[in-house]
Order: C-alpha cells, then structure tokens, then sequence
C-alpha cells in the first residue's frame, strides 16, 4: 500500500472545518496511557505513525473527501466552487465554508457524471447560450437574452396560481433550455444546512451540461430570483458560488438582470409606502405594504425591499431594519419545514421531495440511461445522492413533477 503523505491529512481535516479536538472524536481515537486522542491524531499528521486503512476508511467518511483522495502527492489546490462571487469570503465559520466545499464538489462529481454519460451516448449538444453575453454589454441586452433562454415573460410569470408554480414555470424554460436546475442547500441532512449568507446559488457553465444548484433554505418565494440570478451567470459564462446582496460587481450585475425580469421598469413607481418618509416610517406598515406588493407580483419580500432601496424608496436603515424582520419570520417557517420534514422522513413524501430537488431534467435523464443500459444502479444513485437501493423507487414515478407546494 502507498505510503500516505501527512500533508493530505492535514489539509483534509482542516477543510472539513474540524478542529484536531473534534476531529479525534469523530475519528474514533481515543485516550491511552501513553498518548491522549489528539496526540494520536497529531502522530499521524506529522508523519510520525502510518495510518492504517481503517483509518483513511474512516477519515474518508467523516472529512467527507473519496478514499483516493488520501493517496494524491500533495494536497490539491483549492478550487471546488469556482469563483467566489461573495464579498465576504471567508467571514464565515469555518465548518460553515467546509460544508460548502463538501457541497460543491459533490455537484461538480455529479456534473462530470452526466456530461460524460451525454458524451458517451452521443446526446451531447452544445450549448451556445453559455457565454454568450457580457457585463460590458449591460443589463439590458442580457434581460432579452435571458427571456429568450427560459421563453417565459413576466405576464405568465405572474399568471401562476402561487409562487411555487412561478418557480416550477421558471424551471421549466431552464430545463428544455438543457439547465440542469437542483435543490440543495445541506449534505442530506438538516444538521449541515447552509445559510443564505454562506451561499445563495451556485451555477456550473459547462456548454454541454450546465447545472444550477438553489439554496433551498432560502425562503421559496427566492427561488425564482436565485434562479434567474444564476441563469445570468451561466450567460456570462461564470462557474462559481454567491451569496444574498454582497457589494460584487458581477453579483449585482446579475442581480440586476434577476431584478429586471420580475419588476420591470416603473412598477416600483405602483409601491404605495404611504405618506411621509418612507426613510423614517412605521416598520410594520412599510413591511405590510411591502409584503403586499411582493405578493401581486410573486417575488419575494426581501427581493422586492431589495428593490426598493436601491433606487431609493426607502432608506438604508428601513431596508436593514425590513430585512431582519423578514429574515426573523423566514427562520421561524423553516424550523416549522423541518420539524415537518422530520415527521414525514422514511414515508412516501421522501420521493416526492426528493424528485422535486433533483428536478425534472435530472431524473429524467437517469431514468432514460438506465432504461438504455448506459448507467448502473451504483452510478444513477451517485448522480441523484442517494443510496442504491433508493433509486428505483425514487424513478417509479416517473413523469413530470410539479414539486411539494
């Protein structure tokens, strides 16, 4: 067997966001009366023990890197999520950027997947929209483009019974574009969700198979913002990850764009904030009127305040001061999804959710090789993110689905 160079046991731990304290209890180490757990673990991090292949099974698992990946000469280069579009990298914990590292290499594994198997079966279309525009052209030019892309206008848009429905339009037009347009925003469980200020969306602009991966922690009426937001990327050709309303020129680019096709020209002119300043008014009347207009128009609340502070209908401090508001209420209705999705887990509704956070695209492209021999179950369960035994089930039900409201 190979020899392991330290220098990789460092680096995997460490990205995993684990200090060598916790590390060591994950790991299973434990106190002796020669050596404590963390001296056992720093042992095998300086090269002074080898560790057995328990051992890297074990950290493979708990670092959350392929087993392989203990055996490369020196630790990779740090390039998982692309460019980073966050203006505040790195402010975050640092278990917090390790998840989000562990969530974008397995979209970028999964990706490689599914572009090699369109390879493979000679169902490989480039994609011209892929970087087909740039900032320079302005936000304008990239708004057509990216109606044209989705084939979906405000009108429609807005015609949908609720914002689920705007969303699932919006996914649609992503989708027969060739998008691949996921859900994810935790490793499989609640324990590892990610907040809107680690990341908000993540998009992939590879011309054959281009992913687009939502936070789905993020309130559901910001899907469809997120959305358009990282079409707009994929337009401009970017890979990489970006996080709610940071200072990025690019990012606000893209927020523009977004902006633009859910609240046109002029309609922030039909937000009546009531009479006074709207800098110094009532928080709770400006957020019920707010709420109000975001709801005829189906976007969300904070997208819409977002909207209105910037071209300057309320103040910075009323923005802020909305924004926690917004942001109290929205924790407040994820526990209540999570506790619901705690009670349902195991049950019939798992699929359901599971298929929707996949997207149509996606599920039905796996079920479509595996009816043609192209993909093994182990494989199909590695592009969905779930385990070999689920994937039948979880294709059964084939069709297109409009997702849990």
């Amino acid at each position: 067997m190979p020899r392991v160079n330290p220098e990789i046991l460092v680096w995997a731990r460490e990205t995993a966001g684990l200090a060598p304290e916790a590390a060591a209890r994950k790991l299973g180490l434990r106190d002796s009366s020669r050596a404590s757990a963390v001296d056992k673990l720093a042992a095998l991090e300086l090269g002074k023990a080898e560790p057995t292949r328990p051992q890297l099974v074990k950290m493979a698992q708990q670092y959350r890197r392929p087993l392989l990946a203990f055996y490369l000469p020196e630790p990779p280069p740090k390039g998982e999520r692309g460019t980073d579009f966050r203006t505040q990298s790195g402010a975050n914990p640092a278990a917090d950027d390790a998840t989000l590292d562990a969530l974008a290499r397995d979209v970028r594994a999964r990706q490689s997947m599914v572009r090699a198997v369109l390879v493979e079966e000679e169902e490989a279309e480039r994609l011209a929209f892929i970087a087909s525009c740039r900032v320079e052209d302005g936000r304008d030019a990239t708004l057509a483009a990216l109606r044209t892309l989705l084939g979906v206008g405000v009108a429609e848009y807005r015609a949908q019974r609720d914002t689920a429905s705007a969303f699932n339009l919006l996914r649609g037009g992503a989708e027969n574009a060739g998008i691949f347009v996921l859900l994810k925003g935790d490793l499989g469980n609640y324990l590892t969700a990610l907040d809107t200020g680690v990341f908000r969306g993540f998009a992939i602009a590879d011309d054959v198979a281009p992913f687009i991966v939502i936070n789905d922690q993020d309130a559901r009426p910001a899907w469809s913002f997120t959305l358009l937001h990282e079409a707009a990327h994929l337009l401009l050709g970017h890979t990489g990850v970006g996080s709610a309303h940071t200072d990025s020129r690019v990012e606000q680019f893209c927020d523009d764009v977004a902006g633009a096709f859910l609240l046109p020209a002029g309609e922030l002119d039909d937000l009546d904030l009531g009479s006074g300043d709207p800098g110094r008014g009532d928080l709770d009347l400006v957020s019920e009127r707010i709420g109000r207009f975001a709801r005829e128009r189906k976007v969300s609340r904070t997208m819409a305040a977002h909207q209105a502070y910037r071209a300057g209908r309320i103040s910075r401090e009323m923005f802020r001061g909305l924004s926690a508001v917004y942001r109290r209420q929205w924790r407040q209705e994820r526990e209540r999804r999570r506790a619901a999705a705690r009670e349902r887990e195991g049950g019939a509704d798992y699929y359901a959710v599971r298929r929707h956070r996949l997207g149509h695209r996606l599920t039905g492209l796996v079920r479509r090789m595996m009816a043609a021999d192209a993909l093994s179950t182990s494989k199909a369960a590695r592009i969905l993110g779930v385990r070999p035994g689920q994937v039948s089930a979880l294709l059964d039900a084939g069709g297109r689905q409009r997702g849990p409201g």
